[in-house]
């Protein structure tokens, strides 16, 4: 598959540089909310479920805690990077978001 025919999940200038969105998307088959952060350029995704007791990251629909680079669970403040999912600190330290494969192609944040 070409790399302009993956699927859209959004256009990276519609997430603020350092932060992070909502979006849906089919993954292995199920539709999925998906947390999408951008660093300057570069886009990374994840399941938006927290590893601790899987509940969602967002403390309102589409709404991230994102403090330097750092993803803050709002149910239990445990604190992953962005850059890789893992969790540095908090109740579930050492375990990892679930990444999900995203390229950026021409300004779109592309599923892979």
């Amino acid at each position: 598959m070409t790399p302009d025919a993956l699927p859209i999940l959004c256009r990276l200038d519609a997430i603020p540089d350092g932060n992070a969105i909502e979006v849906e998307a089919l993954v292995d088959g199920e539709t999925e909310s998906l947390l999408v952060y951008r660093g300057g350029e570069e886009a990374r995704a994840y399941l938006n479920v927290c590893p601790h007791a899987g509940r969602r990251l967002d403390y309102a629909p589409g709404k991230f805690l994102v403090r330097g680079g750092k993803v803050i669970c709002a149910a239990h403040g445990a604190t992953f990077t962005a850059d890789d999912g893992l969790c540095e600190a908090g109740p579930c330290k050492g375990q990892s978001l679930r990444a999900v494969a995203v390229t950026v192609v021409d300004g779109d944040v592309r599923l892979t």
